[in-house]
């Protein structure tokens, strides 16, 4: 098939969105598809579009739609979707009712949907490849955050724990990620100057967040909305285990029974973990292997027999089958 993959993101980005973009088109071009990676639908003749984000790509969904309402449209749905925009914007909830396909990133994301919408959505979990644990910095505990600086991230909860650790702690906070705002990056480098454990470095190249992840002791995803964190899969490929915020994307990554959640926005408890983690070895491997039996579901294989499926089912079962708007 000819498909169209739409994703916001641009080109040159390194979030979440194009990481998916690229890596589905890479897997969808091995299954024989020609796929075409747009931030806007060009008007070309695509036999499927795929869209990443309701609200952001609605503009794409909705001409698609209009010009080809027999073909197949699956809407992927984001965190801030999910969590957010299909409560309130009148544009992200018209894109989920043009949907031939709902797609969700973990499988606590159904509950988000309306029962009438359910059952026409599938779950699939992204993939990171297998990433190999490095050493670890002899010269400090180190704990990494990987994220672009913005709101929905709570960017800088962990270097608000970092005071709250004991005087004896040797943790150190790497930050990886740029900022979105003039606001966000003013307050990085004032975290910097106030709290020298913790390292903003901006954005990085995708392989050295990857080397810096593998030598790490910890991943923090502090984050108030996800969809499904990229860096989550990532943590699991490497084998990097991961204190997060109790929110459903997260518990949707990592499961209900994950013994590495800390209540959203409040540091002491992260802190109270982090500390945990680095001075009872008990507890950093009960999370090793909580991680570890998580793992599975972010194989690239599984992915894509997951994409391959869904394709098939919409190759088997043309048309539209949209519900009532």
């Amino acid at each position: 098939m000819r498909i169209s993959l739409i994703t916001p993101a641009a080109p040159h980005a390194r979030n979440g969105n194009r990481n998916t973009a690229t890596r589905w088109a890479r897997m969808l071009r091995s299954l024989g598809h020609r796929v075409d990676i747009e931030q806007d639908w060009s008007g070309g003749r695509p036999e499927l579009m795929i869209a990443l984000h309701a609200r952001r790509s609605a503009d794409s969904i909705a001409r698609y739609a209009e010009t080809f309402p027999e073909r197949p449209l699956v809407v992927v749905l984001t965190g801030t979707d999910l969590y957010r925009d299909i409560r309130s914007d009148h544009s992200a909830q018209r894109s989920l009712e043009l949907a031939t396909r709902l797609v969700v990133l973990q499988d606590r994301g159904l509950k988000e949907l309306p029962a009438s919408l359910r059952s026409k959505t599938r779950v699939i979990y992204q993939s990171a490849r297998s990433i190999q644990r490095a050493r670890p910095l002899a010269s400090s505990y180190e704990i990494v955050v990987s994220g672009h600086l913005r709101p929905e991230k709570d960017p800088f909860r962990a270097a608000a724990a970092l005071g709250l650790l004991p005087a004896s702690s040797r943790v150190r906070v790497t930050h990886i990620g740029g900022a979105l705002s003039k606001a966000m990056e003013r307050e990085a480098r004032a975290w910097m100057k106030r709290e020298p454990r913790y390292r903003w470095l901006k954005e990085v190249p995708r392989w050295r967040a990857l080397q810096i992840l593998a030598r790490s002791r910890l991943m923090i995803v502090s984050s108030l909305m996800e969809g499904g964190a990229n860096v989550i899969c990532e943590s699991l490929a490497a084998g990097v285990p991961v204190i997060a915020s109790r929110i459903s994307g997260n518990v949707g990554m990592l499961g209900v029974a994950y013994p590495g959640y800390y209540a959203v926005g409040n540091e002491r408890a992260l802190a109270r973990l982090i500390s945990r983690a680095e001075r009872n070895e008990r507890y950093y491997r009960a999370l090793e292997s909580a991680c570890a039996n998580r793992a599975p579901l972010v194989l690239p294989e599984r992915e894509k027999a997951a994409l391959e499926a869904l394709i098939a089912e919409l190759t088997v079962r043309p048309g539209r089958a949209r519900a009532a708007a």
